[in-house]
């Protein structure tokens, strides 16, 4: 069982945390005074800064001179303190403490984990990864907070996205596959799905590393190091009679074989894989050793995403394209499918970020996906087993409509939710 870790104090879970704390450097002003009391009040008084900030992760950075922390919000690492070598000491041995990792090791990486208790409903996972570096021990934590999970309906799809992927996860069996770089947003996806298609009639379970958010009638479970793996588990799990399966990560050959085996069994299989895009995936399986046959007949659905900021609805400002902006946008957006397209001139005015109080001047508040949906029919299926190469599934899947991660944020974009500087950031080809 994972340590517990009780939060003290006034804390507000998820975006509205600017009620707790006026701006970053107010939180980070709140860390620095605390350096005075005890290394206990210190992390929590951290705790309490990531959380009301809704950060994804904490950074503690040694350097020659102090330990610089960074919270990750909205995807974007921001300075927000600076702790003397010496109080870090006394935090590190907390922060080890708590997570269950070995005190006295400090020449390689260990993880851990713990579970945050913040008095405001689900508990918050976390996740912790030491470094050893030039100047001492760096930390990473990963804050899994349970107001982050979505619903279906809440993942800011296109109507046409929204009618492929209720028609793709309620299919009996398959396989479902989302890609992404890491922070992409990818397990929110399939936690999305999982959601949708649950009821009293068919049985779900998951194997995670770790269970990042708890999901009420699910069977969930969690690796093990070597003992109960990906692939053990993945084989344990088809003999409990599961109608829809979630692996976490797809990251072997012999992960991949099974959930494929599963794919094509009667099970829906929901997993995830690093790749750029979804033409890519199926060249990922191949070299995990699939065989193209049996990957084309398993696939049902591959989806690639990307998260970019929203630009924040106080400041943001409109202004028209730069004829630069103008000339992309129409090249990028002219063979996509037409019942998609927008009307688009050189007048056409698309939102500026600025930066306010209310978004710690940065313009941008919270996230949205962007998706790309490879729907694998049999025309397709034909085409992957023939084993093309990357390049030639890409151009055969946008000469029938695949719309891309990048085309999806420029349509984003002129519907104001982003902004280019965002787009071209995150989804630039």
């Amino acid at each position: 069982m994972d340590a517990r870790v009780k939060l003290t104090g006034e804390v507000q879970l998820g975006k509205d945390g600017r009620k707790t704390y006026a701006s970053l450097a107010d939180a980070g002003a709140a860390i620095q005074e605390s350096q005075a009391k005890d290394a206990t009040e210190l992390f929590l008084a951290i705790l309490r800064a990531a959380i009301a900030f809704n950060a994804s992760d904490i950074h503690f950075e040694t350097e020659e001179n102090g330990v610089k922390i960074r919270l990750r919000v909205d995807g974007i690492l921001q300075d927000t303190a600076v702790l003397e070598p010496k109080e870090y000491e006394g935090l590190l041995s907390r922060v080890k403490l708590v997570s269950r990792i070995k005190l006295n090791v400090q020449d390689r990486p260990q993880d851990g984990r713990f579970t945050l208790e913040t008095g405001e409903g689900l508990p918050l996972e976390t996740r912790v990864s030491s470094l050893p570096s030039q100047f001492g021990e760096s930390l990473v934590i990963r804050l899994l907070n349970p107001k982050n999970l979505r619903a279906f309906k809440d993942l800011a799809l296109r109507p046409d996205l929204v009618e492929i992927f209720a028609r793709e996860i309620r299919r009996p069996n398959g396989m479902i596959l989302v890609t992404g770089p890491t922070g992409s947003g990818k397990t929110t996806t399939l936690y999305a799905f999982l959601q949708e298609v649950k009821n009293s009639e068919i049985k779900i379970i998951t194997i995670e590393d770790p269970i990042e958010y708890h999901l009420e009638g699910v069977s969930q479970t969690q690796v093990q190091g070597k003992e109960y793996t990906f692939a053990s588990g993945l084989r344990a799990i088809v003999r409990q009679d599961p109608d829809v399966i979630l692996v976490g990560e797809i990251r072997d050959p012999e992960t991949a074989d099974i959930a494929i085996q599963a794919a094509l069994t009667g099970h829906l299989v929901f997993s995830t894989l690093h790749t750029n895009d979804s033409a890519g995936t199926i060249a990922r399986l191949l070299s995990l050793g699939g065989n193209a046959q049996s990957i084309a007949a398993a696939i049902n659905l591959v989806i690639a995403q990307r998260l970019v900021r929203q630009v924040c609805e106080t400041c943001e400002r409109a202004e028209p394209l730069t004829e630069k902006e103008y000339e992309f946008i129409q090249r990028e957006l002219e063979h996509i499918p037409d019942h998609l397209k927008k009307p688009l001139s050189p007048a056409t005015a698309v939102v500026r970020a600025k930066g306010c109080e209310k978004c710690g001047h940065t313009g941008y508040r919270g996230r949205i996906g962007l998706y790309e949906a490879l729907v694998i029919d049999d025309p397709l299926r034909i085409f992957i087993s023939k084993n093309p190469s990357i390049a030639e599934l890409r151009d055969y899947a946008k000469q029938h409509g695949l719309v891309t991660v990048l085309q999806d944020g420029l349509l984003k974009m002129l519907d104001g939710a982003t902004t280019m500087e965002e787009i071209l950031r995150v989804a630039a080809e």
